[in-house]
């Protein structure tokens, strides 16, 4: 997309849209007209889905989104528009679904829309949204550190000022400290604070007040009122150093909130790069199989493509030659490679496995299966609990308010004393400023993250222990949750002379080539050396035959090796794949194949029952593997065979019954059901897009963790309650003083920070760990 814009020598719209100092400017009449080369047809192939000849969804990305208040400005302004039918904006990774209409409105009017307010939408392009997300994490540091290094400075010329009592400091190195300070604090005001500035500049022109308006006039109101002490010299009337603190601490909280914004938007764009670049087209098949390599973005339906082994195959399609074990975990969870044969179909993002394939394309860019899961994910995600976006919707009303007072005091305070009024203004706003209610929830919760680290759990969004603390169902998947993910050797059966270890080595020398999970399970548990083998031929699907000697050897299914394959033997472990190994028509030894439970599982279920959950086992596997798990855990309900499609549509019935639930996973098929959870966990040992999906992640798959995470869980919201009823005592005690002459600006700073360190000294109780 990006490339046909350069091509068409557009290059400069690129250019002129990523100037953050222009955002606020009227578009103009050049830009519109580029605008309008999105509306063509062809070029919203690689981006915009077609579900009707009317309604199309585009997949956007958005600039200049800093909170959860501009996604929802956005969702405003575009739903606003005649035409538009959905949009759902991932705050997580920018990226807006937007549906709507195209009889009746143009998609160049969309992005006309969201550039009116201030930010910019363009296709999706992962490149550029990478390269975004590097500058804005730059900029992002830079003003920390710039905030950061003053903050530091000015204190070191504050607290002597502080603790020397009256005239103690000569009046000539007191007035440079002052001055010095006003130097450092300068930077902090002008460049710093330009994110404040740009979001209160934005809230103003859509007549609402958000968070950061008081944030503003904050800091202008600080820093000029100090200023005017500094150049009358008015002693206790300065106060950069507070000025600067705050910048500080309000810029690290959101570069914090930043960093893990953009970690999860990275992993799970990482979702859509799993097709290939390229792909070989066959241009006279079935007369030759000679192939020339394209663009994966250019394929038309239609075409035949050639997938060799190992290779990922680039859109969807029917086999029309060819049969292979094909590795569709990414979509389907069955942790084992299903046989695919001429005249099935394949989707786009698995993996052939063992023979070469020609595919028929039958669904391209938007239309195919791994997009589908990506939009899955996308309107999971935006359909997550948004306790800050809807308390910033209400915000204008409490802001509002605090202005009025504020203005209110400095009216009554002009007209009783003028001399006064601008130093108590000052003390109410920064006295007024909820720094300690700010801080009651996010203290506690970066405690308890702490403390959950170090348990070997880490927090992806601040709302999972609040959540967490409140479910009533969990739901496990079962490869690689509750079992390993991984195929093990777990019994071995031999008829005849041939020993175990014989066997063994025999059937790990015949798969020593392959990068089946059943061939890496039975190299890996062999150490005995392999012989020599000759004329070793795959069949997909069915097993390998090979010669020792002048014997031929078959290693497959038992159907394959032999025609009268034997009774299971009674100690068989249940649900497991049974491997043959045999000659002539006989089979001489039997492997079992399969995923074990994991050690700590029993456990953690027992544990989670006696809190009263209710447990669900919820897998893309075969029905007799789940059960046997289901019943073995003593589970409370189990579903096997579960598309992705599947599981979203089972928890998102449990929360229409009013449950909350915890979902527990590791795959790329678990993503959109790990984001449709209230709360989920994903394993540390899973794909990007999953842990990207889940609200906590188990770093070194323990999940015997679970439990004592729960328990945490309960013991923060505990503390989170005690800090938001004493920050709300603050403000409900200073706040009246302030505005009664009795505190100066001074003691409304060191009241603020008391009040603040009081906060973070109750949430730092949530460090300790037990005994």
């Amino acid at each position: 997309m990006a490339q046909t814009i350069i091509d068409a020598g557009l290059d400069d719209y690129y250019q002129h849209r990523t100037e953050g100092g222009r955002q606020a400017e009227a578009l103009p009449a050049e830009l519109l007209q580029q605008m309008q080369l999105y509306d063509n047809d062809e070029l919203q192939k690689s981006f915009v889905h077609l579900e009707s000849e009317q309604v199309r969804e585009a997949a956007l990305m958005l600039e200049g989104i800093t909170c959860a208040a501009c996604v929802w400005l956005n969702e405003q302004q575009l739903r606003r528009l005649p035409g538009v039918l959905t949009v759902d904006i991932n705050y997580a990774t920018h990226r807006a679904r937007v549906r709507w209409d195209n009889d009746r409105l143009q998609l160049s009017a969309i992005l006309e829309a969201i550039a009116a307010i201030g930010y910019r939408a363009h296709p999706y392009d992962a490149s550029r949204q990478e390269a975004l997300h590097q500058k804005e994490r730059k900029q992002a540091l830079n003003r920390l550190w710039v905030a950061g290094l003053s903050m530091m400075q000015v204190m070191m010329y504050a607290v002597p000022v502080y603790m020397a009592p009256d005239g103690e400091i000569e009046a000539q190195y007191l007035w440079l400290l002052h001055w010095a300070s006003f130097v450092l604090t300068v930077p902090v005001v002008i460049y710093s604070a330009i994110p404040f500035y740009r979001a209160t500049w934005r809230d103003l022109k859509t007549r609402r007040a958000g968070m950061d308006t008081p944030v503003t006039i904050g800091i202008l109101t600080a820093f000029f009122a100090s200023f005017w002490a500094l150049i009358n010299r008015i002693e206790h009337g300065i106060y950069f150093d507070s000025v600067s603190m705050f910048v500080f601490l309000l810029l690290g909280g959101r570069y914090l909130e930043g960093m893990a914004r953009r970690k999860t938007g990275e992993a799970t764009e990482r979702l859509v790069k799993l097709l290939p670049a390229f792909a070989h087209r066959l241009s006279n098949w079935p007369a030759s199989r000679d192939s020339s390599e394209v663009a994966a973005a250019n394929l038309a339906l239609g075409d035949l493509l050639l997938v060799k082994p190992g290779e990922t195959i680039p859109a969807d399609g029917i086999i029309r030659d060819g049969q292979s074990s094909i590795d569709e975990s990414l979509l389907s969870g069955e942790s084992l490679p299903v046989a695919r044969r001429s005249g099935e179909e394949v989707v786009a993002g698995s993996v052939n496995s063992a023979s070469p394939l020609v595919i028929e394309v039958n669904r391209i860019g938007q239309g195919t299966r791994l997009a589908g899961i990506v939009r899955l994910l996308d309107q999971a995600l935006a359909e997550k609990p948004r306790l800050a976006l809807l308390a910033d919707r209400f915000a204008s009303v409490f802001v509002a308010a605090l202005l009025l007072v504020a203005l209110a005091t400095f009216a009554g305070w002009y007209w009783f004393e003028p001399a006064r009024a601008l130093w108590i203004t000052v003390a109410v706003l920064v006295i007024s400023c909820p720094c300690a209610l700010s801080l009651a929830t996010p203290a506690a919760l970066t405690a308890a993250t702490g403390h959950l680290a170090q348990l070997g759990v880490l927090t992806a969004r601040g709302h999972a222990l609040e959540t967490l603390s409140k479910i009533s169902d969990v739901v496990f998947d079962k490869t690689g949750t509750l079992t390993h993910g991984r195929m093990q050797l777990l019994h071995t059966r031999t008829f005849g002379t041939l020993d175990e270890g014989a066997a063994l080595a025999l059937a790990a020398a015949m798969e020593s080539g392959s990068e089946h999970p059943i061939a890496r399970a039975l190299l890996a548990a062999n150490a005995a050396p392999l012989p020599a083998l000759g004329d070793v031929v795959n069949t997909p699907g069915q097993g390998i035959s090979a010669r020792l000697q002048d014997t031929v050897w078959r290693l497959g299914r038992p159907e394959f090796v032999s025609s009268r394959a034997p009774a299971t033997p009674d100690n068989w472990p249940a649900a497991a794949t049974c491997i043959a190994l045999g000659h002539d028509d006989e089979i001489v030894a039997l492997f079992a194949i399969g995923d074990q439970p994991r050690a700590e599982a029993a456990a953690v279920v027992q544990q989670l029952q006696r809190r009263g959950l209710t447990l669900h086992l919820l897998s893309g596997d075969a029905a007799p593997a789940v059960e046997h798990l289901a019943a073995n855990l003593d589970l409370d309900h189990a579903r096997a065979a579960a598309t992705p499609e599947d599981k979203l549509a089972y928890v998102s019935r449990l929360q229409q019954q009013g449950r909350r639930v915890l979902m527990i996973g590791d795959g790329v098929n678990d993503a959109p059901v790990l984001a449709r959870a209230d709360v989920s966990l994903a394993m540390g040992g899973g794909t990007d897009v999953a842990r990207a999906s889940g609200d906590l992640i188990l770093i070194h798959d323990e999940l015997g963790r679970l439990p004592a995470t729960l328990a945490l869980a309960q013991r923060t919201m505990h503390i989170i309650r005690q800090n938001l009823w004493w920050a709300a005592l603050y403000n409900l005690l200073a706040l009246p003083l302030a505005i009664a002459g009795w505190v100066t600006p001074w003691l409304a700073s060191l009241g603020m920070a008391l009040s603040s360190l009081l906060v973070v000294g109750n949430a730092l109780r949530l460090i300790k760990r037990d005994k």
